[in-house]
């Protein structure tokens, strides 16, 4: 088995592993998209701290017990233990079951939702520094209100300090960390059920069995 990150939050098994070589670009895209994020070549725009921080935050709003979550947490206490701790409190007040927000288009509006819409205040703006606390705020927009984020919410970030490269970094950030989130749950869905170890086996022994078989291909996507 390959040790990267996806494989170390899921705790991947054999039958996992197995499963995840049938995506072998999938997963190495995935791999490598975290290496782009978390071993920049170079962090002008978003420094190494503050990649960690927003991700502890972004994956943090699924809830302190996510796997995915617990791993960026480490990592932001790691790389800056006073500002993970002030991410820390205000996950607690942050964190919602989503996404909602207001629909626009026509005919939709009676789909649109209403919930929390975060921003840090004085106090842990202060803590933070405003350019962070600016990238909270954006983070708990793109993961939990995406379709209301609007060109003003970027013009927010750049009031912050951030940068427009800095800005595509932490809106790749968050978008990275949304989809391997969802990889490393649906993979330990599969472990927990054991429906990775029987459609490995059922690939294996009958190869129509992976094309033919609704569940088993919707388990295979899933996995990717």
């Amino acid at each position: 088995m390959t040790d990267d990150i996806v494989d170390r939050i899921a705790e991947v098994t054999p039958g996992l592993d197995a499963l995840r070589r049938r995506r072998p670009i999938t997963r190495e895209q995935l791999q490598a998209s975290f290496d782009a994020l978390f071993r920049p070549v170079s962090v002008q725009h978003a420094s190494q701290a503050e990649r960690e921080l927003i991700a502890a935050f972004a994956t943090g709003l699924a809830g302190a017990d996510d796997p995915t979550a617990l791993f960026y947490a480490d990592r932001a206490e790691a790389a800056d233990p006073e500002r993970a701790a002030v991410v820390r409190a205000e996950l607690a007040g942050a964190a919602a079951t989503g996404p909602f927000g207001a629909y626009t288009e026509a005919g939709l509006q009676g789909e649109s939702t209403d919930g929390l819409r975060y921003a840090p205040d004085a106090t842990a703006t202060d803590a933070l520094g405003g350019r962070l606390a600016a990238a909270l705020a954006h983070a708990h927009l793109l993961v939990l209100r995406p379709r209301e984020a609007s060109a003003a919410d970027l013009g927010r970030l750049l009031d912050a300090g951030w940068t427009p490269d800095g800005i595509v970094t932490v809106s790749q950030l968050v978008s990275f960390l949304a989809f391997q989130q969802r990889v490393v749950t649906g993979l330990r869905v599969l472990a927990a059920a054991g429906l990775a170890t029987a459609t490995t086996t059922a690939a294996t022994t009958d190869p129509t069995t992976a094309t033919t078989d609704p569940a088993a291909a919707s388990t295979e996507e899933e996995a990717a």
